[in-house]
């Protein structure tokens, strides 16, 4: 048996959470907040700071709200340098997707 290979970070990246990171490392810089001061108003951990600007971290809307908050800025100023969408890439989001189920109408002779 192999054992199990650990994924790099870099695999673990899209371009939009890169260009969100990119970002929000930007706008922090510019505010001249640490990651720390950034983590503790935004009440997040400063290692999750980290993986966003990095583009690892996958940050919920409300999370990037808080950040916004702690920056004294709106979420359309984090997302305004940002044009990019993404076509899905067709892998299963789901480890159990939901089947069609077709049930037959029971007739009630017996």
């Amino acid at each position: 048996m192999n054992p199990p290979t650990k994924k790099s970070t870099v695999d673990k990246r899209n371009t939009v959470c890169t260009a969100v990171g990119k970002n929000l490392k930007k706008l922090r810089i510019a505010s001249n907040k640490s990651q720390e001061t950034l983590a503790f108003y935004a009440e997040v951990d400063r290692t999750y700071i980290s993986q966003i600007e990095r583009g690892v971290g996958n940050p919920s809307v409300l999370t990037l709200a808080n950040l916004c908050y702690a920056l004294d800025i709106t979420l359309s100023d984090l997302f305004a340098p940002i044009n990019i969408s993404l076509k899905p890439d067709g892998i299963a989001r789901r480890v159990n997707p939901a089947k069609i189920v077709i049930q037959q109408k029971k007739t009630r002779l017996r």
